[in-house]
């Protein structure tokens, strides 16, 4: 295999060298703001206040607490639309300034992953007509999926070592009147909540100091230019993505440890698609079984849309053969608003996962059946025409 370093050096346009006693890739900002010089694309400069966090090699990333422009997740919005619900609802709790683009397009991962029914130039083309459109409004992207984030770092990669695509791209960009603008940092909602866990801990009421838990990291988030993920030397040793974990144990909860941290969920993408037995064969037996027989959790929590989807709703067929199952699964956004108040169906929107949640609910203090009355209460306005949908007014009563 090529090193990142030598397909770089190989660039027609410029040479860099990455110093071997630092770490192995080179470092995507220098390159970023070079080819800003050269006057191959505009650099959309992450805005303040911002938090400054490690990625995996110690380099310096920035994290937008406000301003941000929602890319959100088509899997998310059609089959877990409380994991969204509950990302705009910590900013609205906690007075942030963001917007909820009408005029997003959808990733086409898909595709990219999946299929391979499309092209570079395609793909680019489409991350890059995102980032612009975020660029347009003055917010900067934060990616809700991290399947898109991964497929946008790859994107970045491909765009920064060939000149030949960035001249493709910004060709299909001006036919949509749009500029070639790429964001300072390629960001996930869960590295904005991780960098926001201090002030939802200051707004905690739900106590989970009793809550024990066990993470997935998503592949698509760390395995995927793994270098620009974040890392913390107060979790696990930095060996580790600090993302997830530093927020529920922001959140007091007992964070545990398991053999199988590192596989895949089951999802895979392609493997979903096309050997979906296989998929809940793997999210049971590979993890939720060894979670509950190692750790022995109340939750199971991640950040990804096809991580919560696989790892929720492979459970039922897996119980029709007595398997070790029946462990709650959310999103850091949902259990971060969970203790923060957020009604669990209005806002976390519970009803959608498949796996049973009432317990761990119960455990945390929550009176179930009045919660799931007050949200019934509201979809009776909806049925007789007194309302048209939900608010975010409606969310908080």
């Amino acid at each position: 295999m090529i090193p990142h370093s030598a397909l770089f050096n190989r660039a027609k346009d410029r040479e860099f060298k990455v110093d071997p006693k630092q770490a192995p890739t080179e470092d995507y900002h220098d390159i970023l703001f070079q080819l800003e010089k050269e006057g191959e694309w505009e650099v959309q400069r992450v805005p303040e206040p911002y938090v400054e966090v490690d990625n995996k090699y110690g380099r310096k990333k920035k994290i937008p607490i406000e301003r941000t422009w929602h890319h959100k997740s088509c899997g998310q919005c059609g089959h877990i639309p409380g994991y969204s619900t509950s990302v705009f609802w910590l900013n609205r709790q906690l007075g942030l300034d963001y917007h909820d683009p009408t005029d997003q397009t959808s990733c086409t991962a898909w595709n990219y992953y999946a299929s391979a029914t499309s092209n570079a130039a395609a793909q680019a083309a489409v991350a890059m007509r995102n980032f612009a459109a975020a660029a347009e409004t003055g917010y900067f992207p934060i990616i809700h999926c991290a399947t898109s984030f991964g497929h946008y770092k790859e994107t970045r990669q491909q765009l920064i070592h060939s000149p030949e695509l960035r001249r493709q791209v910004k060709k299909i960009l001006e036919k949509l009147g749009k500029k070639l603008v790429i964001p300072e940092e390629i960001v996930h909602y869960s590295e904005w909540v991780h960098a926001v866990r201090d002030k939802i801990a200051a707004r905690q009421t739900v106590d989970m100091s009793h809550v024990r838990a066990t993470i997935h990291p998503a592949c698509h988030y760390h395995k995927l230019i793994g270098e620009d993920a974040v890392y913390a030397p107060e979790v696990y040793g930095a060996q580790r993505s600090a993302i997830i974990t530093s927020t529920l144990q922001a959140l007091g909860m007992d964070v545990r440890d398991y053999s199988t941290w590192f596989d895949c969920c089951g999802f895979g993408f392609r493997h979903i698609l096309v050997s979906r037995d296989f998929s809940r064969s793997f999210a049971v037996q590979r993890k939720i079984e060894v979670m509950k027989e190692e750790a022995d959790p109340d939750i199971l929590v991640t950040h990804d849309t096809g991580c919560v989807t696989t790892l929720d709703q492979s459970q039922f067929a897996a119980k029709a053969h007595d398997k070790n199952v029946g462990l709650p699964v959310m999103s850091d956004s949902q259990i971060a608003a969970l203790a923060m108040g957020a009604h669990p169906y209005k806002v976390l929107q519970l009803h959608w996962h498949s796996t049973p949640n009432k317990d761990f609910l119960r455990k945390v203090g929550i009176d179930v059946e009045a919660r799931w009355a007050e949200f019934e209460a509201a979809v009776a306005k909806i049925k007789s025409g007194e309302k048209s949908y939900l608010t975010w007014e409606d969310a908080d009563a």
